[in-house]
């Protein structure tokens, strides 16, 4: 199905805002399947990302400045994800020894469990997502998708 039957229009749109369209296209069915993916585990794509990255950092701690530079999707409410994790017993926050303005921010066992049975869904997820596409195409298209 292409573009104009999905939005269902009669009318060529124009390659650049048609190749547009089809990007936020794609973006809102991988965003919904991976929301699917996650949804028995209580977390939200947001909330999964900053325990990828939790975990990513090993033992040492991240700030909030650290979590919203490495998001996937930037947003200003950081601090209510990391609420959120702290409420679910996935992430402890302390504040540093050597600054007391600054507050560190681990991922919990708890949090690294979780972690684990997510992967294993993420990663099935992943490859329905892109089982269309061979090697070869997945590589092309993200040297495509480096150009944005």
């Amino acid at each position: 199905m292409n573009v104009e039957e999905i939005i269902k229009t009669q009318k060529r749109i124009p390659l650049p805002s048609r190749t547009l369209i089809h990007l936020m296209l794609v973006n809102n069915k991988v965003i919904e399947r991976i929301t699917w993916a996650l949804k028995p585990y209580g977390v939200s794509l947001q909330q999964f990302n900053v325990l990828r990255i939790l975990r990513g950092q090993g033992e040492r701690p991240a700030n909030l400045s650290t979590l919203n530079e490495r998001m996937v999707s930037k947003m200003s409410n950081t601090t209510r994800l990391v609420d959120k994790l702290l409420a679910k017993g996935m992430v402890d926050r302390s504040v540093c020894e050597t600054n007391r303005r600054k507050i560190e921010i681990t991922i919990t066992e708890e949090g690294l469990e979780l972690l684990k049975q997510m992967d294993k869904v993420m990663s099935t997820t992943e490859a329905e997502l892109v089982s269309g596409l061979s090697e070869s195409e997945l590589a092309q298209l993200n040297e495509l998708l480096d150009k944005f």
